[in-house]
């Protein structure tokens, strides 16, 4: 009996929210980001500590549909000029190339295969879009030029990432060809070229149209609801051709960005709320993905060099180039740990590598609590260092490029 009524979805869905309540009060005891507290409660009653949770399919798809409604509403605080800036193009590439070099040297030095030593430096490639963001939000910088900066270079890391893991996989099984790597290429700039485009030219104005029928004044609910399948298909294509869905439901939320509506319930709104709830748990997950029990003192090694050495590419790689484009060193060292965290990016990196049979146990916890510690970094860095007691409006102009 009750085993049957702590395996339905109602059990675990109160249990995952009681467990992201908790995330709230321990994040405002040490005063941090509730996603600090998240990810630690995560962790606590996850398999490393309690095990009253596990990373099962329900709760990955929970988490997913988290991240999909975080980056949706992130979207709506981004334009399509936003996107199309070159030096964020450059900050990206840098903060790509950097790692890569960086995290292949240290695997290969500490004495692991060079397959095994490929995979690390294309999990260190990643930058988790959906933790910075959050961030971002919560401390009211989200419509800052750094922020813009952050989440427009970030958006072109993860096209970048998935060419170097397509590129790390052919490699290791000696199928590399330039025809598919330039498919791979073409696909997502496509997707996000013409996502961009038809979301703001034709999905906006067909939003604001349907506002304007009979039907939509008849239901309120109608034009929130079609925003929603615009998103989910957004993501959907995006997963289809190798990208995180995430980007595409971030695409879907610029593209709605400018929908006017007079007689319908504002989908930003109502987005916004369905973000509180599945984002919490998208957070909670984290902590429980990672299983502390299997850290060993050679493991702990490899994410200790691995963990330095993810943050410090970072913040050269993206950092150096902010800081030429006519950011201030400040900024430039915000952006540099704004693109820090690898998050549930790298987690899928290892996850692909484990299935794959490429690389073993040790490389993927090591990798998981790397994604793990650049996660929990770049909002206590953000919230006791580099945005202590500054203003929200920091950095209202946007420098011009040197």
């Amino acid at each position: 009996m009750t085993g049957a009524l702590t395996g339905t979805i109602e059990f675990q869905m109160s249990l995952l929210l009681f467990v992201a309540l908790a995330g709230y009060l321990v994040a405002s005891r040490i005063n941090q980001s509730a996603v600090i507290g998240e990810i630690l409660v995560g962790i606590v009653v996850g398999p490393s500590v309690l095990g009253l949770i596990t990373y099962t399919d329900f709760v990955q798809s929970l988490a997913q549909l988290g991240a999909i409604f975080l980056l949706f509403t992130i979207g709506f605080e981004f334009c399509l000029r936003d996107l199309t800036d070159l030096r964020y193009f450059a900050i990206a590439s840098f903060g790509v190339v950097v790692p890569w070099v960086g995290g292949y040297l240290v695997t290969a030095l500490l004495g692991y295969s060079s397959a095994s030593a490929l995979f690390v430096a294309t999990a260190l490639t990643a930058t988790s879009i959906a933790i910075t963001a959050n961030v971002l939000k919560e401390l009211g910088r989200l419509e800052t030029p750094v922020a813009k900066a952050i989440i427009g270079a970030a958006v072109i890391d993860d096209v970048l990432s998935l060419l170097v893991l397509g590129l790390t996989k052919d490699a290791i099984q000696g199928s590399f060809s330039v025809p598919s790597l330039a498919t791979s290429l073409v696909s997502a700039v496509l997707f996000i070229g013409l996502g961009l485009v038809v979301g703001v030219k034709l999905v906006s104005p067909l939003l604001g149209r349907l506002d304007c029928t009979p039907l939509a004044r008849q239901y309120p609910e109608f034009v929130f609801i079609a925003a929603l399948a615009i998103a989910f298909a957004y993501a959907m294509v995006a997963e289809a051709i190798g990208l995180s869905a995430i980007v595409g439901a971030f695409i879907a939320g610029v593209s709605c960005r400018e929908v006017v509506l007079c007689h319908s319930r504002d989908p930003r709104e109502g987005a916004e709320y369905l973000q509180i709830i599945f984002a919490a748990i998208f957070f909670v997950s984290l902590g429980i993905i990672v299983d502390l029990r299997v850290l060993t003192p050679a493991v702990a090694v490899l994410v200790g060099a691995i963990t330095v050495v993810a943050i410090l590419t970072k913040l050269v790689g993206c950092g150096l180039p902010a800081r030429l484009f006519g950011f201030s060193a400040r900024e430039a060292a915000v952006i540099g740990f704004g693109m820090a965290p690898r998050g549930e990016v790298a987690m899928i990196v290892a996850l692909i590598g484990l299935n794959a049979g490429v690389i073993g146990q040790e490389i993927f916890v090591a990798i998981l609590l790397m994604s793990l510690v650049t996660t929990v970094v770049t909002p206590v860095v953000f919230q006791n260092w580099l945005l202590l007691g500054d203003p929200p409006e920091m950095a209202e102009t946007v420098p011009e490029p040197r």
